[in-house]
This record gives C-alpha cells, sequence and structure tokens, in this order.
C-alpha cells in the first residue's frame, strides 16, 4: 500500500513503463498484487478462504479509491473511474487466484 501511495504522490512515475503500457492493466496489476497479499494475510491469521477473498476485495478495492481521490491534490495527476474500475478488477483476479492456489495446495499438506 505505501509502495502504491508513494506512486501515485508522483506526477509522472515511472514515465519509461507508463510510455508503453496501458495505464489500466498497471493498476489491474497493482491492485492484483495488493489483493493476493491480502489474501494471504487474511488466510494467515485463520481467516476462511471465502471470507479472505471478500475482505481482500473490499480493501484492495476501497483502497483504489482512496488512490484515485489522493490524485486530487497531485500536480499533473487526475482521479478516474476507470482507474478505480481496473484496480478493483485486478483485486477481483489477484483474490480469486490466491484463494484458488491456497485450496489447491492446502490439499498437499
Amino acid at each position: 500500500m505505501a509502495v502504491i501511495f508513494y506512486l501515485s504522490s508522483k506526477s509522472d512515475p515511472l514515465p519509461a513503463l507508463t510510455a508503453v503500457v496501458w495505464d489500466k492493466a498497471l493498476h489491474f496489476v497493482e491492485f492484483a498484487g495488493l489483493a493476493v497479499l491480502l489474501v494471504r494475510a487474511f488466510l494467515g491469521e485463520g481467516t476462511s478462504p471465502g471470507r479472505a477473498f471478500l475482505a481482500a476485495v473490499m480493501v484492495a478495492s476501497l483502497y483504489a479509491a482512496s488512490d484515485e481521490t489522493h490524485q486530487i491534490w497531485v500536480a499533473g495527476r487526475d482521479p478516474a473511474l476507470l482507474d478505480w474500475l481496473a484496480g478493483s478488477l485486478g483485486a477481483l483476479a489477484g483474490a480469486g487466484l490466491c484463494v484458488v492456489a491456497a485450496r489447491r495446495f492446502a490439499g498437499r499438506r
């Protein structure tokens, strides 16, 4: 979350990357990664996979919304509903993949 906040506070973060990669894809990937980390954290605390999925998606999606709100105060940045949507879809994908992987590997222990 701190890395996302830091990058979001820059007018043009990672210009070499953003010149060649669609910004919605970047939002998708960064919030998918956040959701994976959140699912792992919730599972580590004993939360059921279903609840870990829901909690991770909710937290990541809310953080994506706060990230867009934060950009109101950053010169050269604007909040965008589609950026939030891309981040939220990434959170769904990341959390879903993490839960599927956790269930698959749990049976091997």
